[in-house]
């Protein structure tokens, strides 16, 4: 998060920046916050996530940090780092 931005500006931007997909704030929902010691060994991590519901298929562009984007299948995800997956099942439940 840039000083001064909530979680959730935060979030649309970051989309916005890694994938080139726009949404508004007001199409994010939140999924939960995840803040277990230990869960990135990198360091201390508070991840808040969201969820956000496209009209229609946007490919995404890799921008930002990203070397790459693209959609998954649920059922064909490669191996996630640290608790992602464990996110992503969070997320399909919403």
């Amino acid at each position: 998060m840039d000083t001064g931005e909530t979680s959730l500006a935060a979030a649309a931007r970051e989309l916005e920046e890694e994938t080139g997909i726009t949404v508004s704030t007001a199409d994010l929902r939140q999924v939960a916050a995840y803040d277990a010691p230990g869960r990135d060994p990198r360091g201390r991590y508070v991840s808040v996530t969201y969820t956000a519901t496209l009209p229609s298929f946007v490919p995404p562009m890799a921008g930002g940090d990203a070397t790459a984007a693209r959609w998954w299948p649920l059922d064909a995800l490669p191996h996630l780092a640290f608790d992602h997956a464990e996110i992503l099942a969070d997320a399909a439940t919403r």
